[in-house]
């Protein structure tokens, strides 16, 4: 009978561990992403932003979805003032353009006093001479003014702010969760969607 040194046997003992270790490590992690559900759900007691927002009843988490109702639409009307803001602040960039110089002839004298500056229209009455189209054209780029810059800034970061917290309830994969997000955004569209019209970012 042939024996095997002490060490030798510690030795394959240690060699084998690592191997048994890993396949155990493997084998929780096959467990843990099998565990983890990607398809829609539906239940009362789904977490909200933190483990204190957890509804545990059916009245909390309907009060949940109300909560997401009222914050899809706050998101839609923030587009809305952004929307109106920003259509004052390029008027009043565009008014700020037309200012009277002094010692300079208005526009309406030198218009009357030059033959050159009556331009024939085509109208509904027939040809029109003593017509000149006035064109107001629109900056480009508004210059970077304090007062208009840092308010929208502002804006910008909580409109971001709500929908990322809009994104975090609809990752729960709550289907009450989600169906409230698209709720509100319906119904703050139905509100307010007309002034939104010319903006251009998605969201």
């Amino acid at each position: 009978m042939s024996t095997v040194p002490l060490s030798q046997a510690t030795t394959s003992m240690d060699m084998s561990m690592p191997t048994t270790t890993a396949s155990m490590d493997m084998s929780g992690m096959s467990m843990a992403a099998s565990d983890m559900s990607m398809t829609f759900f539906g239940g009362t007691g789904t977490s909200l932003y933190s483990m204190q927002f957890t509804p545990s009843t059916t009245g909390g988490y309907a009060g949940a979805c109300i909560f997401l109702i009222v914050l899809a639409i706050l998101y839609r009307c923030l587009f809305a003032f952004k929307q109106v803001l920003e259509n004052r602040w390029m008027a009043a960039a565009i008014n700020r353009r037309y200012v009277v110089v002094a010692d300079k002839t208005p526009e309406s004298e030198r218009i009357r006093a030059s033959q050159d500056s009556k331009i024939a229209v085509l109208s509904a009455n027939g040809i029109e001479e003593e017509v000149k189209i006035a064109y107001r054209p629109r900056p480009a780029t508004m210059p970077w003014r304090f007062s208009v810059d840092l308010p929208r800034s502002f804006l910008v970061m909580v409109i971001l702010g709500v929908g990322y917290l809009l994104m975090l309830a609809v990752m729960t994969l709550n289907v009450g969760y989600f169906g409230s997000v698209l709720a509100g955004a319906f119904i703050g569209e139905l509100l307010v969607g007309r002034f939104n019209v010319h903006m251009e970012e998605h969201h």
